[in-house]
């Protein structure tokens, strides 16, 4: 990481004002406010999951809501939401919410070993709440999304650290709640750790197993849910799907070429995952590329896919913006957000039932930009540990070279 003054990163990670942290509170509570103001519930898509720990308290199937699509683990996590009235439900959700998501930004700058009292500190979530639009509609939302968002920075920060089989723990458990994180197990094939690969799938197993023996219908996710997902018909789910196979059918591509394009495009993104992980050096940058290369072909294909699917990634590689190397430096990755930016109206594309076609935009140029830069047939050298910033000696222009501090220690 190139802390210079010559470089946007040396300013990037100097210490940020009060001034700045004023700005940042006062953009996120305005963000969560404004969900406190204009929900009743705390959000819809949380309402679906605490509705459907509702019916199980009172002896009905959870899975009679087609809408509901987790693990019988996400119900019993539920059901404490479920005891609470209403009106708490309606302040406490927006404000969990936001506060996930700014936990999962300060796992990744640890991840990048940028200080959590730098100016990049301050500028990344202002900047995704009031420039990309995902970001306030998961919060609207209350989608469970975000507890993906928290546990994929802080699996990577773990495992940057070495702690690998803590790693696959902290993904199992946001499996167990929602089952979006499960294309990371290849990960862990990659990186050839069997035991944080056990530990991701043993966590949501046997939770969802110990779940399912106290549900009224324990195969219900089995027999109803994955057949919801695989049709993917419902007709209010796939206004809103951002994957190409949902938005391109609606453009007049054949439903048939369109999935085999979406599937085409997601398997040169996990190749290009692969060779990113095989041809680079241990670092920070090798993980979250990695890792997003996984999940991003992995949104290209899922059913159901929605924009603020796009919050798991973002933020691992919005913190990497301070290395040269790191795809957040290329400029198609920021040409891919553009769609995203509040208040701009795009012709043809204003009802709020069209904005999928948007939302692809960005999900497919994210992705090719992730996978082209993965893909490169140079191998990219990742910093080798966590820098101190230098220091000046006197009055003079003289400084000090940079001192390594802790060791990155992923294998």
């Amino acid at each position: 990481m190139n802390k210079g003054k010559c470089d946007i990163s040396g300013w990037l990670v100097r210490r940020a004002s009060w001034h700045a942290w004023a700005v940042l509170v006062a953009v996120l509570g305005a963000c969560a406010a404004h969900t406190v103001r204009v929900t009743s519930d705390g959000g819809m898509d949380n309402a679906i999951v605490v509705r459907a720990a509702r019916t199980w308290l009172t002896g009905g199937s959870p899975y009679a809501d087609p809408h509901f699509l987790y693990l019988p683990s996400a119900v019993l996590a539920a059901a404490p939401q479920a005891l609470l009235p209403v009106a708490a439900l309606r302040l406490l959700v927006p404000v969990t919410v936001t506060a996930f998501l700014a936990g999962g930004w300060a796992c990744a700058l640890r991840l990048h070993g940028v200080p959590l009292r730098s100016r990049l500190a301050v500028l990344g979530p202002a900047a995704l709440c009031a420039g990309f639009a995902p970001f306030g509609h998961l919060v609207l939302l209350g989608n469970w999304t975000v507890t993906a968002a928290l546990a994929l920075p802080a699996a990577l920060l773990l495992a940057g650290r070495g702690r690998w089989v803590a790693a696959g723990a902290v993904l199992g458990a946001a499996v167990a709640l929602k089952p979006l994180l499960a294309p990371m197990a290849l990960l862990f094939v990659l990186a050839r750790r069997p035991g944080a690969l056990a530990a991701m799938l043993l966590v949501p197993a046997a939770a969802s197993g110990a779940a399912a023996l106290l549900m009224p219908d324990p195969a219900g996710f089995v027999t109803r849910t994955l057949p919801f997902l695989l049709r993917g018909d419902d007709s209010f789910v796939r206004l809103y799907e951002a994957s190409p196979g949902a938005v391109l059918p609606r453009l007049g591509v054949p439903a048939v070429l369109a999935a085999s394009l979406a599937l085409a495009a997601a398997a040169a993104g996990v190749g290009a995952a692969c060779l990113r992980w095989r041809r680079g050096e241990p670092g920070p940058l090798r993980l979250t590329e990695t890792a997003a290369g996984l999940m991003l072909s992995a949104f290209l294909v899922s059913r159901p896919s929605y924009d603020h699917y796009l919050l798991v990634v973002m933020p691992p590689l919005l913190a990497g913006l301070p290395y040269a190397g790191s795809v957040a430096r290329r400029p198609w990755f920021w040409l891919a957000l553009v769609p995203q930016l509040p208040g701009v109206s795009w012709p043809y594309l204003e009802p709020q039932t069209r904005r999928a076609a948007r939302d692809c935009a960005t999900l497919s140029v994210l992705a090719l930009t992730v996978a082209r830069h993965n893909g490169a047939g140079r191998t990219r050298k990742g910093p080798g540990g966590v820098v101190a910033p230098r220091r000046e000696q006197g009055s003079g222009t003289s400084r000090v070279p940079w001192r390594a501090g802790r060791v990155y220690r992923a294998r």
